[in-house]
């Protein structure tokens, strides 16, 4: 009888037991699932699918954003926004921002997504959370047809080579120092004269900021020509910028920037805005 009673006593602390345990993996499993749920209500994924609208922020910067004949916005930067808001199957509201306040802003909730190519750099990944990169900027060189047509970019480093820059751009400087260490740099103080003393035949190349080469070769095809065609000497990503602890957004752009870099859309968006000079004719005077 003894034995009897404390084999019933056993079983039913092993059942309290279970029950408790079930209980407890219950309660963790509904406190996990309720935060999931508040971290997806909270997601800016989520405030943009019932508001119907992308509210991004752009700064005007040529041929990125800018203003066309009758007053809207054009560019590289507006056509991304617009095929992102139409796979998202959201309208679209641009904001535009100073570029020196638009980090704040888009803290300050002013907007949801940064839109505007801001280039990646650790400083303000501090405060932000980017993308991945969809675009690049970088340095690359326009020459000219007369002194160098044919060179492969190792030709261009010699004592009795030119290259100009404008005075003050500490990346074009380094870029021609680092590639082409024996030639001679010589310095303007804006990108019109150095160009100019390149048309002259004064200069063999000239290295600045993309998409300048390419509209200088596009706009003065018989006398430039880029010898390294599209690739840049000095490249920075350039992506979309949201705010911190969101990771849904995060997903949903970066797989975006997957797809249509895949399907081609990127590129050619970028061959138009960057490559050609064909979107001039839109734009306001």
């Amino acid at each position: 009888m003894v034995k009897f009673v404390k084999f019933i006593t056993r079983l039913f602390l092993v059942a309290f037991v279970l029950g408790a345990f079930s209980a407890t993996s219950f309660t963790v499993t509904a406190y996990a699932q309720n935060v999931s749920k508040q971290l997806t209500s909270e997601s800016v994924i989520e405030k943009i699918k019932r508001r119907g609208v992308v509210r991004a922020g752009v700064a005007t910067f040529v041929p990125w954003v800018m203003r066309s004949k009758e007053g809207e916005l054009i560019g590289f930067e507006i056509d991304v926004a617009k095929k992102v808001a139409a796979d998202m199957g959201v309208k679209i509201e641009f904001i535009p921002t100073s570029f020196s306040g638009i980090i704040p802003a888009l803290i300050a909730g002013e907007f949801d997504i940064i839109m505007t190519g801001i280039a990646m750099n650790s400083k303000r990944n501090l405060t932000i959370n980017f993308s991945n990169p969809y675009n690049w900027g970088g340095m690359a060189m326009v020459a000219s047809r007369k002194l160098t047509e044919g060179w492969a970019p190792e030709d261009f480093n010699k004592s009795n080579v030119v290259f100009v820059n404008r005075r003050g751009s500490s990346d074009s400087a380094e870029t021609v120092q680092k590639n082409w260490p024996k030639a001679k740099l010589r310095q303007f103080d804006d990108d019109a004269q150095a160009l100019q003393d390149l048309l002259n035949g004064n200069a063999h190349a000239f290295v600045t900021a993309m998409p300048k080469p390419s509209n200088f070769a596009v706009q003065n095809p018989d006398a430039l020509w880029l010898p390294m065609g599209k690739q840049m000497l000095l490249r920075w990503p350039s992506s979309f910028a949201v705010r911190k602890g969101d990771p849904d957004i995060l997903n949903f752009l970066n797989n975006w920037i997957t797809l249509n870099k895949e399907r081609g859309f990127l590129e050619a968006r970028a061959d138009f805005w960057f490559r050609s000079l064909e979107w001039e004719a839109l734009v306001a005077k």
